[in-house]
C-alpha cells in the first residue's frame, strides 16, 4: 500500500491532493497527453470517495465497510468498470434517500453530487444509463489501466 497517498487521501482535501499530482505531473517526464487525462478522472473518483468518507460511508466494490480512505481503497475504485458501479450505487442511493447495496444497515446517508463523477463517465463513452451495458471500448478500459499506473508511479 502506498502510505505517502493514503496519508493524502485521509489528511487532505480535493484540491490540495489534485494540487500535489498536477505538480508531480508537471515535475515528470509524462507527456502532455496523461496529464490532460490524469487531473480529470482522479477528480471524478475523489468527488464521490471524499463524501463517502465525510459519512463513514466508505465500502469496497464488493459492497463491504471499510474503515479508512486509503490508496487501496482508491485504487481498487479507479478500475473503470468498479467506477461505473459505483456512480450507479450512488445514484440509486441518492434517489431512495439511503446507502444501498453494500453491508451498511440502517444507515444515516447525505446524498452525493455525481455530476462530476457522471460528465467523467460520459466523457469516455460509458453508459450512464444502463447499469449492465459494458459498451465502452476497450481502449478506453486500457487508456484507465494506464492511468492507474502513472498515479501510483507518481505517488509512490
Amino acid at each position: 500500500m502506498n502510505d505517502n497517498f493514503t496519508k493524502m487521501l485521509q489528511n487532505s482535501s480535493i484540491e490540495d491532493i489534485l494540487e500535489v499530482l498536477k505538480d508531480k505531473l508537471d515535475k515528470s517526464e509524462e507527456p502532455d497527453f496523461w496529464k490532460e487525462k490524469i487531473i480529470p478522472f482522479t477528480e471524478a473518483i475523489l468527488s464521490v470517495l471524499m463524501p463517502l468518507k465525510e459519512q463513514n460511508l466508505l465500502f469496497n466494490p464488493e459492497g463491504q465497510i471499510v474503515e479508512e480512505l486509503n490508496s487501496e481503497i482508491f485504487f481498487r475504485w479507479s478500475d473503470l468498470v468498479c467506477l461505473k458501479t459505483l456512480a450507479f450505487i450512488l445514484q440509486e442511493s441518492n434517489e431512495k434517500h439511503k446507502l444501498l447495496r453494500t453491508d451498511y444497515l440502517d444507515v444515516k446517508y447525505k446524498e452525493i453530487d455525481l455530476e462530476k463523477l457522471g460528465s467523467y463517465l460520459s466523457s469516455n463513452k460509458v453508459n450512464i444509463i444502463d447499469e449492465d451495458s459494458l459498451d465502452f471500448p476497450m481502449s478506453i478500459y486500457n487508456l484507465h489501466q494506464g492511468m492507474i499506473t502513472i498515479i501510483k508511479n507518481l505517488l509512490n
